[in-house]
């Protein structure tokens, strides 16, 4: 069952980033240069840009620095994870175990500390108080604390990053949980089923996340 779900949601995001990126047209010329040769190589200077993660924003104080170092082990951590947790699942239908499973709880309790470390550091960034809804904000006569008026992509990306944040709760806690001989064999596989779901919707929104920020950057550049 989970095996159907986790591919069926890979797909479904993955699609839905592909329609939505052909949808959106962004401005190569704009980000890559009007006179770059081989422009059939725009695909591939794309994920070059995701790589050099330049949609990270930049800043030389000790917090901002801080900040990126942090985000980047997260993601590393974020791509071990993810391999190592539904590549057996998905292409054998098995749990993990052996070396796998050495390296996923290797990496597990870095990613866990990532997490609470950019919660810390991002939590006022992200906070809804923007005119994201008006008809809801009329609906319960709220008056924004910010009267900037939100970037494209901003909504999405709070959004993503919140529910990172709370799915990491349960994955974080079941995985902890199911160390210890506290339960039976049936609240084990509960234990288990919860530490799957969460990690799969964590690691779609986490993807989600990563488009919104890679494009919110390719927005600001060709603005420029």
């Amino acid at each position: 069952m989970f095996r159907s779900v986790a591919i069926t949601g890979f797909i479904a995001v993955i699609a839905g980033i592909i329609l939505h990126f052909a949808i959106s047209k962004p401005k190569f010329d704009d980000v890559f240069g009007k006179d770059r040769g081989l422009r059939v190589l725009d695909p591939l200077r794309l994920v070059v840009f995701f790589k050099t993660l330049l949609f990270v924003e930049q800043k030389w104080s000790l917090v901002g620095v801080l900040r990126k170092l942090v985000f980047l082990l997260a993601i590393l951590c974020f791509v071990v994870l993810v391999i190592t947790g539904f590549t057996p699942m998905i292409f054998s239908g098995k749990s993990i175990t052996g070396w796998w499973l050495m390296i996923h709880a290797t990496f597990a309790p870095i990613f866990a500390a990532c997490v609470a470390a950019l919660a810390v550091l991002w939590a006022d960034k992200n906070r809804l108080d923007k005119n994201y809804w008006p008809w809801l904000n009329r609906a319960l006569l709220r008056q924004p604390k910010s009267m900037t008026p939100p970037e494209k992509y901003e909504l999405g990306l709070k959004i993503s990053f919140w529910a990172i944040l709370v799915l990491s709760l349960p994955m974080i806690l079941s995985a902890i949980l199911g160390t210890f001989p506290l339960f039976g064999t049936y609240w084990q596989g509960i234990l288990l089923q919860i530490h799957r779901y969460s990690t799969l919707l964590l690691s779609l929104f986490a993807i989600i996340y990563l488009y919104l920020a890679a494009m919110t950057e390719m927005n600001r550049i060709a603005a420029k």
